[in-house]
């Protein structure tokens, strides 16, 4: 996952938006390798994705844009 500016440490899974401490999410790193993020790792907020042949930019209202 991309850094955010003046971000914290992750407290959500970025794909399924269950807490980050309530296990390994094995399916969603294995998902994670092929999609990009759908929930906002820090607040948990759903995010807008754009998929572009290049790559993808996923958007929190809070926390801003990250690209990957």
């Amino acid at each position: 996952m991309a850094d955010r500016v003046g971000a914290g440490a992750p407290r959500w899974c970025d794909r399924c938006g269950a807490e980050a401490a309530t296990g390994a999410h094995a399916a969603c790193a294995a998902a994670r390798v092929l999609e990009p993020p759908r929930y906002c790792a820090h607040c948990r907020r759903r995010m807008k994705v754009q998929v572009v042949p290049t790559g993808w930019s996923a958007v929190c209202v809070e926390h801003g844009e990250i690209r990957g």
